[in-house]
């Protein structure tokens, strides 16, 4: 089995999530994992608790070294970053971003010439798994590097492989409505809780349901068809949509997804987390 040095720089919820599911993966490679985080040193020494890891609060000392560098800081921190990684990137290495907004575009202009970069969207399922990860590929990117690359993904769960345009407007979907159906989740389970189930009763019977309703998609069918399954016209569960229709609950989900690429593109281009 082949060894394979990677660094992250942060070490954040994005970041754990992936070292999560890179050590637990039986592949091709081993790898070798370093995470640094400049301020928050209990955080390093969690994972290296945790992990096994190695970790430093200096990057700029064992970057070198590794065959993939992910960039798993927020955007706004992103242009420092790149600068300071732009004198010590090797030709052989790949670097990865995981922040929204960055694009492939923004790692190549920020970088040396023909230097391999690779813009991935995972999402936190990764920690168990289950991401469904998006991931938009430079034009230096070797096939050995591919290869490397498609590993690292697939101990995170299912992957594509998009343009970078699709990349920028699929996070929405895929890495952020998580957080809208967690919301709709947490809605359901306020009401078992209200007709007298416990709060742990309540979770089990809103995960299932919701992992029941996701298994029937991914057989294929079309979700209007899975919706007019469980509807009688006339029936209670026609009364029930009837209500999502006048509130216009497909354009509010349609609007969210908007408005969250809008926050990202701004994100992407410096503009700070509103407080």
């Amino acid at each position: 089995m082949e060894t394979r040095r990677i660094l992250f720089i942060g070490a954040g919820r994005m970041a754990q999530a992936m070292i999560h599911g890179l050590v637990k993966q039986q592949g091709s490679f081993a790898w070798q994992i370093v995470a640094s985080n400049r301020s928050d040193t209990s955080r390093l020494e969690a994972l290296r608790s945790r992990f096994g890891i190695e970790s430093t609060s200096n990057w700029q000392q064992v970057v070198e070294s590794a065959d993939v560098v992910v960039l798993a800081m927020p955007p706004s921190e992103h242009p420092a970053v790149l600068a300071q990684l732009r004198d010590h990137v090797k030709q052989h290495q790949l670097i990865v971003s995981v922040a929204a907004g960055i694009g492939v575009s923004g790692l190549e202009s920020s970088l040396p010439p023909d230097v391999a970069v690779a813009w991935v969207m995972p999402n936190t399922a990764a920690s168990i798994g289950q991401s469904m990860t998006l991931c938009a590929l430079g034009s230096a990117v070797t096939n050995e590097q591919v290869e490397m690359l498609t590993e690292m993904l697939q101990a995170l769960g299912q992957h594509q492989i998009c343009t970078e345009e699709q990349v920028h407007k699929l996070t929405a979907i895929t890495g952020s409505a998580p957080a809208f159906i967690y919301r709709a989740a947490q809605a359901f389970e306020e009401m078992a809780v209200e007709y007298g189930l416990s709060e742990v009763n309540a979770r089990q019977i809103v995960g299932q349901m919701l992992l029941g309703s996701a298994n029937l998609l991914l057989t294929g069918t079309e979700p209007q068809v899975l919706a007019n399954e469980v509807t009688t016209p006339g029936g209670a569960t026609a009364a029930g949509l009837e209500v999502l229709e006048r509130g216009n609950f497909m354009s509010i989900l349609q609007e969210a997804i908007t408005a969250t690429n809008q926050r990202a593109a701004e994100l992407g281009m410096g503009n700070p987390p509103k407080r």
